[in-house]
C-alpha cells in the first residue's frame, strides 16, 4: 500500500468500526421489538392448506351421506346419493312390513284353531289352507330385507369413496393442458433412438 494512501485507509476503516458499533448498540435497543415481530412468521406457500381436504370429505360423507359432496361442490351428485339411499331405506321398510305380515299370518295359518283365521290379513287370507305357500313367501321377503341393509351399506360406503376421490382429484390439474405427446428420446447406454408418449400430468397450483 503507498504511503499516502494509509492516512484515508485508517479513516475508512475508523468510520466503518464505529458504523459497526452503532449498529450492535440500535440492535441490542430493538431486540426485543423484533423477537415479538418474528414470533409469527408469515405464512409461505408451502405451509397453505390445500382448499380441499380428503379427510374432511371422507369424514363428513360418513357422518351424513352427501355432505363430502357438497363439501366438494359436486351439488350434482346430491340426488344420486339420496336417490339410491332413499330407495333402499323405502324397500326395506316395505319388505319389513311383507315379512311381518306374513310371518303372523302363518302363525295363525297353523295354531290349529279356525276362530284365528279371521285375524289373518289379505293377500294370505287366500292361502290360509295353504300355510307352505304363506312360509316361502315369508323367507322371501326376509331374504329381501337382508339384500336391502346390505345395499343401504353399499351405497354409504360408495357415498364416502366418491367423496374422497374427488377431494383427491381436485388437486391435480384436469384443465385443457393435459395432452398426450410424442416425444424424440435418445438412450446414451445403446445409442438408440426413438419416440416415446408423454402423457403430462401435473398438480393445480394454489390459487
Amino acid at each position: 500500500m503507498l504511503p499516502h494512501m494509509k492516512p484515508i485507509t485508517i479513516f475508512i476503516l475508523s468510520l466503518l468500526l464505529a458504523g459497526n458499533l452503532m449498529a450492535q448498540r440500535d440492535s441490542s435497543v430493538i431486540r426485543p421489538v423484533a423477537l415479538e415481530d418474528t414470533a409469527k412468521p408469515a405464512a409461505t406457500p408451502a405451509l397453505v392448506k390445500p382448499p380441499y381436504n380428503p379427510r374432511k370429505a371422507i369424514i363428513r360423507s360418513a357422518i351424513i351421506p352427501g355432505w363430502g359432496q357438497a363439501y366438494n361442490k359436486k351439488y350434482w351428485k346430491l340426488p344420486l346419493v339420496y336417490g339410491a339411499l332413499g330407495t333402499t331405506t323405502a324397500l326395506f321398510f316395505r319388505n319389513l312390513r311383507q315379512y311381518k305380515d306374513a310371518k303372523n299370518a302363518y302363525i295363525l295359518a297353523t295354531d290349529g284353531d279356525p276362530l284365528n283365521d279371521e285375524q289373518i290379513k289379505q293377500p294370505y287370507y287366500a292361502v290360509k289352507d295353504q300355510p307352505e305357500r304363506i312360509k316361502v313367501f315369508r323367507n322371501q321377503v326376509r331374504q329381501n330385507v337382508d339384500y336391502c341393509v346390505l345395499f343401504f351399506l353399499v351405497f354409504w360406503g360408495l357415498n364416502v369413496a366418491d367423496a374422497a376421490v374427488d377431494a383427491h382429484l381436485k388437486s391435480f390439474d384436469v384443465s385443457d393442458n393435459l395432452s398426450l405427446q410424442f416425444k424424440p428420446f435418445y438412450h446414451p447406454a445403446t445409442g438408440s433412438t426413438g419416440l416415446s408418449l408423454v402423457f403430462n400430468l401435473g398438480q393445480a397450483k394454489g390459487k
